[in-house]
């Protein structure tokens, strides 16, 4: 049985990453080529918190068994029977790090090898640029999307200046400060 898996970031319309991934794939291989193509850090604990569809708690995951079996005894196709359609995928437990996993059957006849989890569709930049400060176009405000060099209509006025023209300083007393070189 082969998986699609679709990594998303809570909130952030500019990044997703789809994988094709055999049910006989385990946790562990998942995450580490998580790892690998959108670059978390190696030495941190990770976990995958499994989701029913309603959003309840079907297991956690873990390199240490928590209850519901380990990372690398537990299959991809052995979560979905468990009842799990999404995980959420710690990379960095400790800071409390994620991204969500959506998990569908794939319809589409693809086969894939087990073990080797293939990426199918992406979108945007790693992770760890939205935590630099990154903002995806989908994800600005309406009155900030525009490409550059076009004209924002709220930025000119009713005589179709703009606004944002340097206007004079004052000092603190209120006196207006007179720039010599202008």
């Amino acid at each position: 049985m082969v998986f699609q898996v679709k990594v998303t970031l809570t909130g952030i319309k500019g990044f997703y990453r789809v994988y094709k991934v055999n049910g006989a794939t385990t946790l562990y291989t998942l995450h580490k080529q998580l790892r690998s193509d959108l670059e978390f850090p190696q030495d941190q604990l990770i976990m995958f918190k499994g989701l029913d569809a309603s959003g309840g708690l079907v297991g956690r995951y873990g390199l240490f068994d928590l209850g519901w079996g380990t990372v690398d005894q537990t299959s991809l196709e052995k979560a979905v029977k468990a009842g799990v359609a999404s995980f959420v995928y710690f990379y960095d437990v400790t800071n409390r790090k994620s991204v969500n996993l959506s998990v569908e059957e794939d319809a589409s006849g693809a086969r894939v090898l087990p073990d080797f989890p293939v990426l199918s569709d992406s979108k945007g930049p790693n992770p760890i640029e939205f935590e630099n400060g990154y903002v995806a176009f989908e994800d600005l405000p309406d009155t900030q999307r525009h490409l550059p060099g076009e004209e924002d209509d709220e930025d000119l006025d009713d005589d179709g200046f703009d606004d944002e023209e340097e206007e004079e300083e004052d000092d603190e007393d209120g006196k207006e400060i007179f720039d010599e070189s202008e």
